[in-house]
């Protein structure tokens, strides 16, 4: 079983671009949404500055994006919100399984967000909805990040299965050759 570990170590850089990447748009839909923000407020307050019609909209579709992209990247830094209360009082073993069950009803979570949001994209409510601001744009704009959460939720969350499981073989490979 180690082995198979060794070989999934490999796709790391994977994990690392993935991440990246999410990061870097997380950042542009950041200064995107500021400045759009910034136009909109100018806009209330200086009459020679054009207030732009679809700017609440986009603004709040680019919060959306931010909020499920950046919930993607807390999963790979293990800085989302959890239980630790009682972690230094289990032993090591329940823990790591503990950890595990969480991490896989997680990973379940992205299969759902992935499969439902994909339903819900496709469906007639979203393909054929608008935004109120912007009559050309689908409304299926909004729900995208949804699956791309999803997909995100389910390739870092593979990576601390991995993790879970290796820890396991490790501590245990560590034992034996001490024994």
């Amino acid at each position: 079983m180690p082995a198979i570990l060794r070989t999934l170590n490999k796709i790391k850089p994977v994990y690392d671009w993935t991440y990246k990447i999410i990061m870097f748009v997380c950042k542009i839909l950041l200064v995107a949404d500021i400045l759009i923000t910034c136009w909109v407020v100018l806009g209330r307050y200086a009459s020679f500055i054009a207030t732009p019609y679809w700017g609440e909209e986009i603004i709040l579709t680019l919060m959306v994006y931010m909020a499920v992209l950046s919930a993607t990247l807390a999963i790979r830094t293990r800085s989302h919100i959890r239980m630790t209360a009682f972690d230094k009082y289990l032993p090591r073993k329940v823990l790591l399984v503990s950890d595990l069950l969480a991490d896989l009803a997680v990973l379940a979570l992205g299969v759902v967000l992935v499969v439902f949001g994909t339903k819900f994209c496709n469906s007639p409510l979203s393909l054929r909805g608008k935004y109120a601001s912007i009559p050309t744009l689908s409304k299926v704009w909004q729900y995208i990040p949804v699956v791309v959460a999803g997909v995100g939720m389910i390739i870092f969350e593979l990576e601390q299965v991995f993790q879970h499981i290796e820890a396991f073989f490790v501590k245990d490979e560590e034992n034996k050759e001490v024994a």
